[in-house]
């Protein structure tokens, strides 16, 4: 079966992620309210009906587009014949594509074809990821692990064309302004030349190109590495693991520091860092479901050790505890820049540990 490549919200309480509590898979994209605010299933309650018929909507869509400033050639031939899907409506009601528990779902993403094939890709790529890591100052084991979650290492992302299914949330009352926002967004991609309609796909929800970005992340983070006046990130190697790297380095990556690691802890140590360390307050739901930040030294006297059996390191970082499924992290703040990316414990430990598997990408040696 092939790796699902769309975006991954997941529902999980501290308790239930400890328990191995059910993950729920969905399809969202950088820059989307739901890659950042995991909740659990719920009921979607119907909204109201649109106000106007759909072909009176987009006339007036069109003419909001040309006061916008996008040209009256890309309003003309991006929303001339737009229809609305209904299997898209259909998604963003339901979402959940698949149910399983965190530690089967890291078990399935980490199978042995997918780190064989995260290696045989860095290697292919390897002279193109070492320029890219250094410019950015990001591994090239996270590039890799991200694009081979988002796209099944390019194989697949996404079919649905992005102005039509945009078009068909904006004109849904449940979302309207977050993907009429959106749509103006991929108008002015097209706008600017960097795709064509027709290569304009993605998910159901809008996310684009093998990165999976929605529009408005694109606008800000895509990256024209190979210097051909386009940013790709549909087709072209160079661009797409630049823009996964900057949007990375935009969020906060910090070079050398790693993301975390595998930790074991003592028998009743639930309470005990319950009582010294309360969760966080705030930021999306992954994060309000990490401990708050503490000092290594301070982990070590809670009895917290590191898998492998070896004390924790003596140093100045700070880390917070991440409890998914049977297994427990310290991570450390790169993680949440991987969260940032989707906010999901799930996605970015799958993306920490596929890395960790990925060797460093060097440039080819010189004769």
């Amino acid at each position: 079966m092939r790796p699902l490549p769309l975006r991954l919200i997941v529902a999980l309480q501290i308790a239930g992620m400890a328990a191995g509590w059910p993950v729920v898979l969905d399809a969202v994209g950088p820059g989307s309210p739901q890659a950042g605010a995991a909740a659990a299933p719920q009921a979607v309650v119907a909204p109201g009906a649109p106000s106007l018929p759909f072909p009176e909507w987009l006339a007036q869509l069109r003419k909001d587009a040309l006061e916008k400033g996008i040209s009256a050639q890309t309003v003309g031939l991006a929303l001339s014949d737009v229809e609305q899907i209904p299997v898209v409506v259909q998604r963003d009601r339901t979402q959940a594509e698949r149910t399983l528990s965190l530690d089967q779902y890291l078990k399935r993403r980490l199978g042995r074809k997918t780190v064989s094939t995260a290696r045989e890709m860095a290697k292919r790529h390897a002279s193109l990821l070492a320029k890219i890591s250094a410019q950015y100052n990001v591994p090239s084991g996270i590039i890799v692990a991200i694009w081979g979650l988002e796209s099944n290492f390019g194989r697949f992302s996404g079919v649905r064309p992005t102005i039509a299914s945009l078009a068909t949330l904006a004109y849904d009352n449940r979302r309207a302004a977050m993907f009429r926002d959106e749509l103006f967004n991929a108008l002015r991609i097209l706008d600017r030349g960097d795709i064509d309609l027709a290569r304009m796909k993605g998910s159901w929800a809008g996310a684009m190109g093998q990165p999976q970005f929605m529009p408005s992340s694109y606008l800000e983070f895509a990256e024209d590495f190979d210097r051909d006046g386009k940013r790709d990130i549909w087709g072209t190697p160079a661009d797409v693991f630049a823009s996964i790297a900057n949007y990375l380095k935009q969020h906060g990556w910090t070079a050398g520091r790693g993301w975390g690691r595998a930790v074991k802890l003592p028998k009743g140590a639930d309470g005990k860092i319950a009582a010294a360390l309360s969760p966080r307050g705030a930021g999306c739901e992954a994060v309000r479901q990490m401990s708050e930040a503490a000092s290594l030294a301070r982990w070590h006297a809670l009895g917290v050790r590191p898998a492998a059996g070896r004390p924790l390191p003596k140093s100045d970082v700070t880390a917070s505890l991440v409890r998914a499924g049977s297994r427990s992290f310290l991570v450390f703040d790169n993680y949440g820049v991987l969260l940032q990316y989707n906010c999901a414990h799930a996605y970015a430990l799958a993306v920490a540990l596929l890395a960790d598997q990925i060797p460093a990408a060097r440039p080819p040696k010189k004769d």
